[in-house]
């Protein structure tokens, strides 16, 4: 994922960039970058590696020599960004979020004559912050451009752009991802999260709705292309990735995972499901709110006998090999030994993709002691690679847990069935849940309904993006 964060105001805004973007952190991502406009220094701009060193300390040199009153900064999963383009446009800053995943024909439809070249990842790949400046830079203005930028990509594109006297900012064609317009006295910010401007002192002013296109000045907002009638927006934004005092489309995340938890244990209490236990757990940290919510629905006691050690590793997937990820999940759990010793346990995840760190933690509470281990994942399996984010994206959707467990009980004959594994009250989707629990040694085993989590977000399902766990855009 990433995230961006962008301002302009009549008093400088440096600080706001600086820590409106590291705000945009726990996305846990790979490179930070800021440029801010001044009229006297033009734009200063500076990219750093956020891999093993928190943004915050990378940018703190930075900001004592930044001065200007407009400016954007971001978090990025592997592109450096934000990049300051030439053009016939004029100069100007952009940041994107999303994935191209038709990068490599764009660039063969549209730039493979001669005199065409694009920076390149270490991997090859182009970077694609600059792919879709040069998709821009197509057409006669800059609205005109996005448009085409956005009608071309295959995945999905969010744009924040700095010009010299305004920012640009572009919700991506399907709002796969929101856009959010803050205002104080001053000027106004753009960013992906609303918690991130409140405690700078701005207030909700604007949300952007698909495809739109707005142009933000110091005195407000002005609308260069409506928005869509068609919404996509990624489900997974509640369940885990959006930060709990964010809101979407009007929905606070925090309680959507209350609400999802307590669906949870609603719907297995009528099935007669629920197993007792001595304590509801969360696997940290965002597995805790839905663990909170099937708690207080089911009365049954809420504790933590793991404890997420994060000062050096807020994220567990920020590390960029699958086994050092493995290796920093197991040093981040502590346990309670007093909880676990005995006890009979039921955890909340907020999802389970892979699976792998989920076995390391249930051998170790098995090892510590724990008599039963039931676990709960707080949505549907993930079937499907996401396409549109890069979220839950794998080299092959067979690395994914639901995709593994179905090819070993019905080979490729299971593949074509995949919507009644989906839905775990079916006879396959049992047989699915029986062996997921043999191979990690769960009691027990449940996943949220895809109906259940879409009361819980409690907004138009079809306004929902749920690729990753039907295949169906």
């Amino acid at each position: 994922m990433g995230g961006f964060f962008g301002a302009i105001s009549k008093r400088d805004v440096v600080l706001d960039i600086f820590f409106g973007a590291d705000y945009h952190s726990h996305l846990g991502t790979r490179r930070g970058g800021m440029i801010v406009f001044d009229s006297e220094k033009g734009f200063q701009r500076s990219i750093h590696s956020i891999e093993n060193t928190p943004f915050r300390t990378k940018f703190e040199k930075d900001i004592e020599e930044f001065c200007g009153c407009s400016g954007i900064g971001c978090i990025s999963d592997s592109d450096p960004q934000p990049l300051l383009v030439r053009s016939h446009l004029g100069l100007y800053a952009i940041s994107t979020v999303g994935v191209v995943k038709n990068a490599d024909q764009l660039v063969e439809k549209y730039f493979s004559d001669h005199g065409h070249q694009f920076m390149a990842m270490s991997s090859g790949k182009v970077n694609e912050t600059e792919l879709v400046a040069a998709l821009i830079n197509q057409k006669d203005s800059l609205e005109e451009g996005i448009r085409h930028a956005q009608e071309e990509i295959e995945g999905s594109s969010t744009i924040l752009i700095l010009q010299k006297d305004c920012l640009i900012a572009a919700r991506d064609r399907l709002g796969r991802l929101p856009v959010i317009v803050g205002k104080n006295e001053d000027g106004c910010c753009v960013t992906m999260e609303s918690f991130t401007y409140h405690k700078l002192g701005y207030n909700d002013h604007y949300e952007l709705g698909p495809a739109e296109i707005v142009k933000i000045t110091p005195d407000g907002v002005e609308q260069l292309a409506a928005p869509g009638q068609e919404m996509k927006i990624c489900a997974f934004l509640w369940t885990y990735y959006g930060y709990p005092n964010s809101n979407y489309e009007g929905k606070n995340v925090e309680l959507m995972r209350y609400k999802n938890g307590m669906i949870m244990a609603r719907d297995e209490a009528a099935r007669g499901a629920c197993p007792e236990v001595d304590c509801v757990a969360g696997v940290p940290d965002s597995g805790i709110p839905h663990a909170i919510g099937y708690a207080n629905e089911s009365h049954m006691p809420f504790a933590r006998p793991l404890i997420k050690y994060t000062p050096t590793w807020a994220r567990s997937f920020m590390p960029t090999t699958q086994n050092v990820r493995n290796h920093v999940a197991k040093m981040k759990q502590i346990p309670v030994p007093e909880l676990i010793d005995g006890k009979r346990l039921l955890f909340v995840d907020d999802s389970i993709v892979r699976g792998t760190q989920l076995r390391e933690t249930v051998d170790f509470l098995y090892a510590s002691g724990a008599k039963e281990v039931h676990m709960r994942s707080a949505c549907p399996p993930v079937m499907f690679g996401c396409k549109y984010l890069n979220f839950s994206s794998s080299r092959s959707e067979m690395e994914l847990l639901a995709r593994q467990t179905v090819q070993e009980l019905e080979g490729d004959e299971g593949q074509k069935h995949l919507d009644e594994y989906s839905d775990c009250h079916t006879e396959r989707g049992q047989c699915m849940l029986k062996k997921i629990c043999e191979k990690f040694g769960f009691d027990s085993l449940e996943f949220q309904s895809l109906e259940g989590t879409l009361e819980a977000i409690g907004i138009d399902k079809d306004k929902v993006c749920t690729y990753c766990w039907t295949g169906k855009e």
